[in-house]
């Protein structure tokens, strides 16, 4: 138990509940007036090596004495505060050419970086100092000279600067959107794993974005005579990808969802974190692979991510969890935790939870054995011995002939045995920790999966979901006053501003629920929350946007970001709002700033935009322009439903659907919309009109000819 008094205890995030102060100006008061320097440590709740660094040096109490009476020591939880960890981390990137988690940074009290890196294992090692050969010999050089340490961390900060807002020289030549699109087509092609799927060696992640870009790649060139070929090959990586990583390991084929990565090219042993947003992107990846195939595996795996989000990460007002550890006690007598533990099976439980016939059947179809099913190479720390992660090694058809059965008694088999499996875990396992924050970014995310999913399934509880999610954060984490969004909620809202990504991914998912409902509150909301991120994050000198406010006095450099990580850049998404908005709302200066945005990573787009894939296909949104699809008539009437279900089913990566009405906040906005409105006011029969290129075809009465004219788009 540390004897220091716990400044973090009224913090929201259960990774800052230690005894050190949080981000914010007590912290940095403290370091000026007693000229210590700042030790900051960045991770996140189910990080691995932020816990074993926690154990190790944050829990000792003479490191803990040291730190405390030569430091003043910040911590930060990533999630809570990406603008923290994306500046610093950068500066860790340029200065040691890796990153990673816990970020161990070492600051002045003007915030300027001196030294840095990741994790530090307590004692010396290899050569190398251990964190607490670290505090000592920092300690000594401050003592020593200060104003030395200051003068180079002020240096250091400057050149981060010139870094990040130095505008390369970029050729005047006018971007071509084929060339760019057809450029990362080109890298994926080149890095595709056509045995396993995926790109490049391990580990793998999933890699949503990439994926993404290949489907709209593909929805984009099919119908060119020229590049159809290309689209087909776009489109099968996708898919091919999809269905490896549905049958790997990485997929938890007993509680549902999908771990973060896979550490071997076969997605068979996953890193065993679960997040938020990889549900997400992958729920809508999977939805838009349904619509266009029709296939009922994709089904089935949209139905298991929305089974998993609801039933472990989801708040019962609403609003879902950011993620669950890796790492869990084997069993309730543990005291040690392991990863995978809650996940993995040994041949003998499964003898003993299913009967001998199931089991067999069961083991030949997850690739089960005796010995474990587990790569040494693939198990450093020994955890999984004997261990089996199930992955599917062929089809029901496979092992039905294997087994000797029909396929039917198969599915029934295995069903049967998940379901036990499933009661089992939950029943007797110690389940791994829960990240209880609720992100507002990520939430934004899930309800943009949930919305895809309802499209593709037609189910209205999934839509549900969406809504209540979106409820909760306009409760929760919304000020209808200033229009502003908090970043996160864990028993209670934090006092942290949302970040660009907040807003970005926010309005994105009320732009979806309003083309899923026709609810003009989720379009208005989506309006006054992109005014407000104009206004906090727009750079009006080049275009694009920032990831913090332009109030964060915190944060020494404001960046934009336009690469991809787990999740897609704020610039790619706002991008992509921008011109949904400018659509729907007649906003020219949206689409002008649409344009600014494009023009601002000109050069990125030129040189790697297979670094950028999310903002490329946002790029092709751009260039190929919207199809509007415009439903009029009585909302009530059956009829209109079923014009609703067929476009709601159909997957086209720019499309955008309104419903006309003569009044409300769109017609106020949208003049061809009211006045299609006002014409079809008293008229119930349901019409739609496909509008391209500011003009709209002719109006279409039969569901039929509706359905005729969206699908003969995907021939």
């Amino acid at each position: 138990m540390s004897r220091f008094t716990n400044r973090l205890v009224k913090e929201k995030s259960p990774y800052l509940l230690v005894d050190w102060f949080p981000w914010g100006e007590e912290a940095f008061e403290k370091a000026r007036r007693e000229n210590k320097p700042i030790f900051l440590s960045v991770g996140y709740s189910t990080c691995h090596w932020c816990h074993v660094m926690e154990h190790e040096s944050f829990e000792n109490e003479s490191v803990a004495s040291v730190m405390n009476e030569y430091y003043v020591n910040v911590k930060v939880d990533r999630e809570e505060n990406p603008g923290v960890d994306k500046l610093y981390m950068t500066y860790i990137q340029l200065t040691s050419g890796t990153g990673g988690w816990p970020m161990s940074v070492f600051l002045t009290p003007e915030l300027n970086p001196f030294f840095g890196a990741s994790y530090f294992p307590p004692e010396d090692q290899h050569g190398r100092p251990g964190f607490k050969t670290l505090l000592a010999r920092i300690h000594s050089l401050w003592k020593t000279d200060p104003q030395k340490i200051k003068a180079s961390g002020e240096s250091m900060t400057n050149q981060l600067k010139s870094y990040i807002q130095t505008k390369p020289v970029s050729d005047k030549k006018e971007l071509n959107p084929i060339e760019v699109a057809d450029e990362t087509y080109d890298h994926f092609v080149n890095s595709f794993d056509s045995v396993y799927g995926g790109f490049g060696p391990a580990p793998k992640f999933p890699t949503p974005v990439q994926l993404q870009f290949l489907i709209d790649y593909y929805m984009y060139n099919r119908q060119n005579t020229n590049k159809s070929a290309h689209a087909q090959k776009a489109l099968d990586m996708a898919l091919f990808t999809l269905k490896k990583i549905a049958a790997g390991g990485i997929h938890d084929h007993i509680g549902s969802g999908f771990h973060r990565y896979s550490t071997d090219k076969k997605w068979h042993i996953p890193h065993f974190e679960k997040m938020l947003y990889d549900q997400a992107q992958l729920l809508s990846l999977y939805s838009s692979a349904y619509q266009i195939t029709g296939e009922t595996l994709f089904a089935n795996v949209i139905q298991d991510i929305i089974c998993y989000v609801s039933r472990d990460l989801q708040h019962t007002a609403g609003g879902f969890y950011s993620a669950e550890d890796a790492d869990s006690l084997p069993t309730r007598d543990s005291n040690k935790k392991l990863e995978g533990a809650f996940c993995v099976w040994e041949e003998y439980e499964l003898i003993r939870i299913l009967d001998p016939l199931d089991a067999h059947v069961f083991s030949v179809h997850y690739g089960c054995r005796k010995q474990g099913n587990v790569d040494p190479t693939q198990d450093p720390q020994k955890e999984l011995v004997n261990k089996n992660v199930l992955m599917e090694t062929g089809s029901i058809e496979d092992t039905a002939k294997t087994a000797n059965m029909t396929p039917t008694e198969v599915i029934r088999i295995l069903n049967s045995s998940k379901s036990k499996l499933w009661d089992y875990r939950s029943r007797v396992r110690p389940k791994p920790h829960r990240d209880e924050k609720i992100l507002t970014s990520w939430n934004g995310l899930m309800i943009t999966g949930l919305v895809h999913a309802y499209e593709a399934l037609q189910d209205r509880q999934v839509l549900q979901l969406a809504i209540n999610a979106a409820e909760f954060i306009y409760r929760e984490l919304y000020n209808p006053t200033t229009h502003t969004v908090l970043r996160s909620y864990c028993q209670g809202p934090s006092d942290i501003e949302g970040f660009i990504d907040d807003y970005s991914d926010l309005i994105q998912a009320l732009l979806d629920l309003y083309e899923a409902t026709f609810d003009e509150r989720w379009i208005q909301w989506a309006y006054e929350l992109q005014e407000k991120q104009n206004d906090l994050f727009y750079d009006t000198e080049s275009g694009g946007y920032f990831n913090v406010t332009k109030h964060d006095k915190t944060i020494l450099v404001r960046m934009k970001e336009e690469q991809d990580g787990a999740e897609p850049s704020a610039n790619s998404v706002s991008l992509r709002n921008l011109v949904r908005l400018a659509s729907l709302l007649e906003l020219p200066e949206y689409s002008s700033k649409a344009q600014s945005t494009v023009n601002a990573f000109k050069l990125s787009l030129s040189k790697f935009p297979f670094a950028i894939p999310a903002l490329v296909a946002a790029f092709m949104l751009v260039s190929n322009g919207l199809k509007e699809i415009v439903l009029a008539g009585d909302p009530t009437d059956s009829r209109m439903r079923e014009f609703e279900k067929i476009v709601s089913r159909v997957f086209l990566p720019n499309k955008l659907v309104a419903l006309a009405t003569g009044h409300g906040f769109i017609a106020q906005h949208n003049s061809i919309i009211r006045q299609i409105g006002e014409q079809k006011r008293n008229v119930k029969e349901p019409t739609a009109y496909i509008c391209e290129n500011f003009t709209c075809g002719l109006p279409v009465y039969d569901v039929e000819k509706l359905k005729q004219r969206l699908t003969s788009d995907l021939q």
